[in-house]
């Protein structure tokens, strides 16, 4: 008999090992060459279609993908091992996981199916452990450093696929459902066994459901049916688990009713029990299972149905993250708006106030121009060769008290500049103490992958103790003052043009005083019966024009040195604020751009895994 061609796919490497192994089946059945061949190698150095080498080349791209997506987007350590796992089982025997709880029959089962007693039956679920039954020349056992059971036996299902029997759904050692868990995502096919005389247990519902989780072919099978007399019961035992599958996967399984006890005594020398054991249709199915097309469709799918259910959760997790973190530019966006309106109102209340300001200046200037008509005329020479009168008049009517309400009214501006970022403050801590109650009441339940969560609770935290701590250490006192001597060192240092500052009333009085200095003590009385008529009026005119710009000059340099501190203050107060938010602006910005590219890409990746998986059913 000639030597089957090995046709290479990309994987295939033509061993020397491969040629022996064909060699060696020379002269066998179909099914002998098949097992001898599915004893050495893997699906994907078998002999495939051009079709499905290229189904297995797109699945491997996909795959591939998928992998790389979910280390970028940070995916647990964890599920990346899973997927990785369940990749590398392309290139292993096919896989058959067999779940359910204690006492359900599960390890009887698995000794019917392999048709000797490979497992034992009746222990306990503290010292049961996972086991992995594999072909070998005779039946042992050893366990390895992880606690799995190698077991092998010389059974012919063992030729094409390995079975992984597992602890019970509700056993008591949860390092069990641990294990129990890492082997089902690289399961090919997961055989659910339920007991006739307890179907479907609420333990069982959540284990199927997890298993739902990965996106597995799922089989039930209903063990001990021989415990039923009537086919009838056994009949109503199957509508019940076809019911409660639907609601659960959503669709309806493959369901066996079996009888392991019945099928193991067929199988060692009673075969009337075999029709009873109901194992036909089961092991039909099997073999239909592991015919060549059948087996590649389930071998790719597993990897893909794993991916699928990875993307499908990290594009879950990428949602409630932009959720969360669309709240979160919500509030940034509210602070933004929040400092946007505390900005124009400062405008707008500085323009007020400083008007009050000037009106000062203004109303003391009118008393002025008032005072020259009434004094520099004819009628007061006398009074005017007085200079110490003419002087304590003019400060008595004209400058007044002028300097005082001057000091007040800055006092009244820079006291509200003040008020205005202590609340800005206030509002500040309230937004944010507002987010950190929703942060607390969101969190729990939230997906912990990462340190997204951890990252941004700590940001929040910070910027509302930050908040809190400014409004609770607020010395407005403090604030005024520091405010004040920058506002006044500015004004009077430029008024006195680089020498000593002075006070801003003593500005406004020199200001205004200086502008009678040519009017008192400068008219002499031998001079004013000749020229009074000419003089007298050039000087009036003289004097209001002095006055007139030695107060517009101090209004304008009043106005801009308030104005500037006012800006400063102004800007300082947002600066600070924005500063404060700032880690958690750029934290929430960042991971609003980085998630919602990972839920476009993980979405994606979902439907297109879900598409091939669909397309491999087909």
């Amino acid at each position: 008999m000639r030597t089957p061609e090995v046709v290479r796919t990309p994987e295939v490497v033509r061993t020397p090992e491969v040629v022996r192994t064909f060699r060696s089946a020379q002269g066998a059945s179909p099914s002998v060459v098949r097992a001898c061949f599915l004893r050495r190698h893997s699906l994907m150095q078998q002999v495939l279609s051009p079709d499905l080498q290229d189904q297995l080349a797109r699945g491997r791209q996909l795959l591939a993908e998928l992998r790389d997506a979910l280390t970028r987007f940070g995916a647990d350590a964890a599920d990346q091992a899973a997927l990785a796992a369940s990749i590398r089982q392309l290139d292993e025997f096919f896989l058959l996981v067999v779940v359910g709880e204690f006492n359900a029959g599960k390890s009887a089962f698995i000794n019917a199916l392999v048709g000797q007693p490979v497992m034992q039956e009746g222990v306990t679920p503290t010292t049961a452990s996972i086991h992995l039954l594999k072909h070998g020349d005779r039946l042992a056992q050893e366990v390895d450093e992880h606690g799995l059971r190698l077991i092998t036996a010389p059974a012919d299902l063992l030729r094409d696929v390995h079975i992984v029997d597992t602890p019970g759904t509700n056993a008591v050692i949860r390092e069990h459902e641990r294990l129990t868990a890492d082997f089902v995502p690289r399961a090919d096919l997961v055989l659910f066994v339920t007991s006739a005389d307890r179907p479907f247990t609420e333990t069982e519902r959540a284990f199927l459901e997890t298993i739902r989780g990965w996106g597995k072919k799922i089989v039930v099978i209903i063990n001990k049916t021989d415990i039923f007399e009537r086919p009838e019961n056994v009949d109503e035992v199957v509508s019940f688990v076809r019911a409660s599958a639907q609601r659960l996967l959503g669709l309806a399984p493959e369901i066996f009713p079996v009888s392991a006890r019945l099928a193991m005594r067929a199988k060692n020398g009673a075969p009337a029990a075999w029709a009873a054991s109901g194992f036909e249709a089961l092991e039909t199915f099997i073999a239909d299972t592991l015919h060549e097309s059948s087996r590649f469709r389930l071998k790719l799918a597993n990897p893909l149905g794993v991916g699928q259910a990875l993307a499908h959760r990290y594009a879950t997790i990428a949602t409630e993250r932009l959720t969360l973190l669309n709240d979160d530019v919500g509030v940034l966006d509210q602070i933004d708006r929040q400092l946007a309106i505390y900005t124009s109102d400062l405008a707008r209340g500085f323009e007020l106030r400083m008007t009050a300001v000037e009106k000062v200046l203004v109303d003391m200037e009118a008393r002025g121009h008032e005072y020259f008509e009434d004094t520099l005329r004819l009628g007061r020479v006398v009074d005017l060769l007085n200079r110490a009168r003419v002087q304590k008049e003019f400060e008595d009517r004209v400058v007044a008290d002028a300097p005082r309400q001057i000091e007040r009214r800055v006092a009244e501006l820079i006291d509200w500049l003040i008020d205005q970022d202590f609340r800005q403050w206030q509002a500040v801590t309230t937004t944010v103490a507002s987010r950190v109650r929703s942060h607390e009441s969101t969190a729990f339940g939230a997906s912990d992958v990462g340190t997204f969560h951890t990252e941004r609770a700590r940001l929040i935290d910070a910027v509302g103790r930050e908040a809190q701590r400014v409004v609770d250490t607020y010395d407005k006192q403090r604030e005024a003052e520091a405010i004040a001597e920058q506002a006044r060192t500015a004004v009077t240092t430029a008024a006195a043009a680089g020498g000593a500052a002075l006070g801003l009333g003593t500005l406004v009085t020199l200001a205004a005083s200086t502008a009678a200095a040519d009017v008192t003590g400068i008219l002499l009385a031998s001079v004013v019966a000749a020229l009074g008529f000419l003089v007298i009026p050039a000087r009036r005119r003289k004097a209001k024009a002095e006055m007139r710009q030695k107060v517009t000059a101090l209004r304008a340099r009043l106005a801009a040195a308030l104005r500037t501190e006012f800006e400063r203050a102004r800007d300082d107060g947002r600066t600070r604020i924005e500063q404060a938010i700032a880690p958690y602006s750029r934290f929430v910005r960042a991971e609003h751009g980085r998630w919602t590219e990972a839920r476009t890409v993980l979405a994606g990746l979902r439907d297109r895994a879900g598409t091939f998986r669909d397309r491999l059913a087909a």
